[in-house]
Parts: structure tokens; C-alpha cells; sequence
């Protein structure tokens, strides 16, 4: 069984919505795209490289296969470019796109359907990045493994969220940790079912 993992830049407000430019997605009116590049440093470089420094496979939504595949093809070699090229990458889409990066594969049918299934098999782990309404999609289907959640020190008040309306309440658990030098939080989360509650108030 293959486990799937979402892989995430946040704001601090929960916001994953075009970190790396104002041209990746201005959809809603959003006016901040960009806003995780200040915050790069070694430790975040070190952190995204030990994400890719095994074999996996990608599972995009549309959107964000169209922004990778217009970059990650043409990427200089020093980048992250051959592990992300070399992946087969399953692509979530409601028409039937042309996809012309290297070992794309459409996602037939159902997509709950189709990534469950794709767990199922044996291979490398299936790794998720950006992707956002293809995650609210996961997150009704408790499809998803691991999260690995880097978040900005900055907050935007409006944009897409990871956890929107419609998650399913759970625990997660903290498997792992660190902070870069610029307070880019990285943790590593799994899930760990059902909410616990109590009370603090006296008997």
C-alpha cells in the first residue's frame, strides 16, 4: 500500500493559496501571491530536499500541474528538477487535457476513486503539492497519510485554505519538527483519528 502525503506551504492564517509568485493564482481577487519567498533559507531548502530524496510519485489537481509543468521541464539541474520530472505524475482534472509533461497519467472516473485505488498498489510513496481543491477532496475521503506543513510567519486575512469548510474533524499527531532562521515552522504530521475533548472546568 502506498501512503499519500500532502505537502503544504501555509501562512500563519492557514492560507496555501499562490506562495511562490502574484502570477500563479490571482482567482478571488487574491493580491499577495509570492508571499512565502523571503522566508526561504537553507533549512527550508534542506527540509523540501529530504521530501524528495525518495522515490515518489506526484498527484496534482489541474492547476497546479500547469504551473509545474510550465517550470520544473526547463528548471536549471542544482533545483529539485529530476526527482519532480522523473515522477509520474496523476493529474486530477474534469476535462481530458492534453498533458505533455513527461509520465503524466489522467486520473479516469471518480478521483476519490481513482487515488484509492492507486494506494492500493505497490510503488512509491504519492506525494501532493499545492493542489488545493483536489485536498478537500482527500480530506472527505480520509485519503490522506501525512501532512508536511511548512509554515510562513506571515498572514494574508483571506485566500485558500488547506483545512476549508467541509474537513472532517480529527487529531492529528506530530511526528516531526524543526524552524528555519527566517520562523518557517516544518512539522510533519499523521492523522490520529477522532478529537479527544474534555473539560478544565471544576467539578
Amino acid at each position: 500500500m502506498r501512503k499519500l502525503i500532502v505537502s503544504t506551504f501555509l501562512t500563519l492564517d492557514g492560507v496555501m493559496q499562490a506562495p511562490g509568485g502574484p502570477e500563479e493564482d490571482d482567482s478571488g481577487g487574491f493580491a499577495h501571491g509570492g508571499w512565502s519567498v523571503n522566508y526561504w533559507d537553507e533549512h527550508v531548502g534542506r527540509f523540501m530536499d529530504e521530501a524528495m530524496s525518495t522515490p515518489f510519485d506526484l498527484v496534482l489537481g489541474r492547476k497546479t500541474y500547469d504551473i509545474f509543468a510550465a517550470y520544473w521541464p526547463h528548471a536549471p539541474e542544482e533545483t529539485n528538477a529530476k526527482p519532480l520530472n522523473d515522477a509520474t505524475k496523476y493529474v486530477a482534472s474534469r476535462r481530458h487535457p492534453a498533458l505533455e509533461w513527461s509520465n503524466s497519467i489522467l486520473i479516469e472516473g471518480d478521483v476519490a476513486e481513482g487515488i484509492a485505488a492507486l494506494k492500493q498498489e505497490d510503488g512509491p510513496e504519492l506525494q501532493v503539492h499545492g493542489s488545493g481543491n483536489l485536498i478537500q477532496t482527500l480530506l472527505r475521503h480520509n485519503l490522506v497519510d501525512q501532512y508536511r506543513l511548512l509554515i510562513f510567519p506571515v498572514v494574508v486575512g483571506s485566500g485558500k485554505r488547506l483545512f476549508s469548510e467541509g474537513t472532517i474533524p480529527s487529531g492529528l499527531k506530530l511526528v516531526d519538527s524543526t524552524v528555519s532562521t527566517t520562523g518557517v515552522v516544518m512539522g510533519t504530521y499523521e492523522p490520529e483519528g477522532e478529537i479527544v475533548t474534555g473539560s478544565f472546568a471544576l467539578d
